[in-house]
């Protein structure tokens, strides 16, 4: 079983970028996935929600941070979640992260929600 991330790398101001979150093992499908980023010198403990989608409709929800430029899909053939980022701006550098939720339930952006965290990827927005 295991959850990455990946897609992050150094991207000009402007950009976009596409995260994918590739789960093995489990249906992603069945699961609320959540996107969450770290900022550097920020601790484990202030990780960001910016972007989940649900388990029981396929809904969304996004930070203020990102709302309008960052856009959460599901792929379920390739058993993925995907987060679009458009518009990249200094302030969304950061590692990102994926994580599963609960089955069957809505999205959220509270990280207590979340109890399986995969392996993280870095994006860098120079500024």
């Amino acid at each position: 079983v295991h959850l990455v991330a990946s897609g992050g790398g150094l991207v000009q101001p402007g950009e976009s970028r596409r995260l994918r979150c590739q789960a093995g093992g489990f249906t992603l499908d069945l699961y609320t996935v959540g996107w969450f980023r770290q900022a550097p010198g920020k601790e484990r403990e202030e990780r960001e929600g910016v972007a989940s989608i649900s388990s029981k409709d396929d809904s969304t929800v996004y930070s203020d941070s990102v709302r309008g430029r960052f856009t959460i899909s599901r792929d379920s053939v390739e058993n993925a979640v995907f987060l679009q980022m458009d518009n990249l701006k200094p302030e969304d550098t950061a590692l990102y992260f994926c994580a599963t939720g609960e089955l069957d339930s809505y999205a959220t952006l509270d990280r207590s929600s979340y109890d399986y965290w995969g392996q993280w990827t870095q994006v860098t927005v120079p500024s």
